[in-house]
């Protein structure tokens, strides 16, 4: 029986795959061949649809050629695509663009007609003509095409570093909101300390589900489930965890973060209590390990990938300044969503009883802050246009957040400071860096 583990690491597998569906369009355009050799008579298509033997041979070895051509022509677009991103973009960001949607489908779209025009190529005879299907793969052709036209334009805009930037984004910020959900529907507390080797974990009440339970004993020695192999935390099965230390009466203590790197034999669970043993294999069972980090419980991935890309313009081989400030852009606006999610740094998850069950660490606004804004200043101190978007942006987070992320904000404020004192010696153009500006340089100054 596959683990919660091996099934998400498959999921993953089958999403970042280039070739599972392809391959089901190869399939699905032999059967359609099929199909249509099935459906073909004497009525249809019409009398002006009909094709000679040599024409029909003709057009389903032109579109089998040309198929295999495009095919070429995509897999060749990929390569400057990993070339593109490695080079000037982030290493990181692959694991993004191998679950593209389109690119998939323009790959299933082009397998699928080659299969099909090569099953009806194989029944052509000189008394025998399939007609509806020679029609149907002409059809499948300008299909081909327009999803061809659709990707090159596609690709050719999302490239540029600023929608990419927007993707990444976009796509921390539906983290945010499902692991929110998730989080509410495992009936969670926020708390502010967290159950110690011996100490308390409690549950409070959320959305009806929860009774004030109190404080929870761990009332007995703490087992220690170590990690079976190494890799990335990718995700964890709340639900499964939660249901797992119920079924034993104790308290699972997560000792990592997700998107933390653990070698074999590594302590990933801490075991408080209980009536009886749980599985160690079961239980990290529910705790998917993988070669590197993936986003779909990992907000934090998104940032690591804005701020990559963001210090790679910055770097000397590169040189672009402007390409940051407009990736600063997007990170603003994910420490926006990420200052306004309430963010304790450990959550106790409790069963349907009320009892805590689960402890979990987790990012505060502090780790968060300090991932966004500490590289940047570091490659990007000697920018004026790096100085003044990361003042504009931090004055900005400073009037738009509580009162209680201020102080992170401002310390990060000092750390800027600092910098732009150490690099522009010159009063004049030490001046002009610590103007806030959101342009970076020829914008409005921030008020």
């Amino acid at each position: 029986m596959t683990s919660w583990a091996d099934r998400f690491r498959l999921r993953q597998y089958v999403k970042a795959s280039l070739w599972i569906v392809p391959m089901l369009g190869l399939v699905l355009g032999t059967l359609l061949a099929e199909l249509a050799l099935a459906a073909d008579s004497a009525d249809w298509p019409p009398s002006g649809w009909h094709y000679s033997a040599a024409t029909a041979s003709g057009v389903l070895a032109a579109i089998v050629g040309a198929m295999v051509a495009l095919l070429g022509f995509v897999v060749t677009i990929g390569v400057l695509v990993v070339q593109q991103a490695t080079g000037t973009l982030s290493p990181r960001y692959m694991r993004l663009w191998y679950r593209d949607r389109l690119q998939k489908a323009v790959l299933a779209t082009f397998t699928g007609t080659f299969a099909f025009a090569f099953s009806l190529l194989r029944s052509v005879e000189s008394d025998s003509v399939p007609d509806l299907g020679v029609t149907l793969a002409g059809a499948a052709v300008a299909v081909s095409l327009v999803l061809l036209l659709i990707y090159l334009n596609r690709f050719t805009h999302s490239l540029r570093p600023v929608a990419i930037a927007e993707l990444v984004a976009r796509m921390g910020e539906g983290v945010f909101t499902r692991g929110a959900e998730a989080i509410r529907n495992a009936a969670p507390r926020r708390a502010e300390t967290a159950a110690e080797a011996g100490a308390e974990a409690q549950a409070e009440a959320e959305a009806g589900a929860l009774s004030e339970a109190g404080a929870v004993e761990s009332g007995g020695p703490v087992t220690r489930i170590r990690s079976a192999r190494g890799g990335a935390i990718q995700a964890l099965d709340l639900t499964g965890l939660v249901a797992e230390a119920a079924r034993h009466d104790c308290v699972f203590v997560i000792t990592r973060l997700i998107g933390d790197f653990v070698p074999p034999g590594t302590v990933l669970v801490e075991v408080h209590g209980g009536r009886s043993a749980p599985d160690p294999v079961r239980v990290t069972g529910l705790i998917a390990l993988g070669p590197e980090r993936t986003i779909e419980q990992d907000p934090a991935f998104a940032l690591r990938v804005l701020v990559d890309i963001a210090i790679r313009a910055l770097s000397p081989a590169v040189n672009d300044p402007t390409t940051a400030v407009q990736v600063i852009n997007y990170i603003e606006w994910f420490l926006h969503t990420a200052g306004r999610s309430p963010l304790p740094g450990r959550y106790v998850l409790a069963d349907g009883h009320g009892e805590a069950r689960l402890v979990l660490p987790g990012r505060d606004w502090d780790n968060y802050l300090q991932l966004a804004v500490c590289e940047i200043i570091d490659y990007g101190s000697s920018s004026v246009q790096i100085c003044r978007r990361l003042r504009a942006m931090l004055d900005g987070l400073l009037d738009a957040l509580p009162p209680p992320q201020h102080p992170a904000v401002r310390t990060l404020s000092s750390l800027l400071e600092e910098s732009v004192e150490r690099e522009f010696t010159d009063p004049a153009r030490r001046s002009i860096a610590q103007q806030p500006d959101l342009q970076g340089i020829g914008g409005r100054r921030s008020l």
